[in-house]
């Protein structure tokens, strides 16, 4: 049974606002490497690590230098996928070691017994997200290349969906029913993996599971909880995928405390 271990929205660089703050962006590389720390230490295996975007908080080249030095990982692949506050070419030429390019970033992953397909799901210069028509064609050559009989997931920023969360909501991603057609010609997809909410969310959408990562720089609450909507003192999440042999989506969550 494949496991992915996925989390979200690192924001390496950002600094914390409030009177806590400036830190230089020390505290969100902290809460990033404390979070690969405890995947580092797992006593069993898993099949990869999902980082599903704003993996810089401005988009600089080292903000990626650092990301390359926190997501390393000697045990586990890590594979991402850009958010709206990365920039494409500084992500490429720092993260990936590819030629800067302001193409999407799309990438298939073929792991043992699953197939992953990491999108971009930004828009450069919005916070709102889409699947482009260029991403689009991507994703619908690739599963029809893919073999049916091994299930994939397909993996990108912006939720497709309301979450309840306006925060969030606000800027989620754009134009979703080209998207969910697409997914609907390739039955061998069993699940749809995001981030950018920062909180853990389960829906659906395309008749498929939804997970949302929980976020690792800071949390958003709902309307209901009260207060300021994005909270820095929560600890960091990370969510635990299991794909079994019927193609049923498990998601357990943990909190990783210092």
């Amino acid at each position: 049974m494949p496991v992915i271990a996925h989390f979200s929205d690192i924001h390496l660089g950002q600094v914390r606002p409030g009177p806590d703050g400036p830190d230089g962006g020390a505290r969100a590389e902290a809460r990033a490497a404390r979070v690969m720390a405890y995947l580092e230490a797992l006593p069993g295996r898993i099949d990869a690590v999902l980082v599903t975007g704003d993996i810089a908080d401005h988009g600089a080249p080292e903000e990626y230098a650092a990301a390359a030095r926190v997501l390393a990982s000697g045990r586990w692949e890590v594979l991402t996928c850009p958010g709206n506050h990365d920039v494409r070419e500084a992500y490429r030429a720092g993260l990936l070691g590819e030629e800067p390019s302001a193409g999407p970033v799309n990438r298939l992953h073929e792991l043992p017994g699953l197939t992953v397909l990491a999108a971009d799901s930004s828009i450069p210069g919005r916070d709102e997200g889409r699947i482009d028509e260029e991403t689009l064609a991507w994703l619908d050559t690739t599963l029809s290349r893919a073999r049916r009989d091994v299930p994939a997931v397909v993996a990108f920023h912006h939720p497709p969906v309301v979450l309840h969360a306006p925060y969030v909501d606000e800027i989620r991603l754009l134009d979703e029913q080209r998207l969910a057609a697409v997914l609907r010609c390739h039955p061998q997809v069993a699940a749809v993996l995001c981030g950018h909410a920062h909180t853990p969310a389960a829906t659906a959408f395309a008749g498929l599971p939804l997970a949302v990562a929980p976020g690792v720089v800071s949390t958003v609450t709902l309307p209901f909880e009260g207060g300021e909507g994005i909270v820095f003192d929560h600890p960091p999440m990370l969510a635990f995928h299991i794909l079994d042999e019927q193609r049923r989506l498990t998601t357990h969550h943990r909190i990783v405390l210092p």
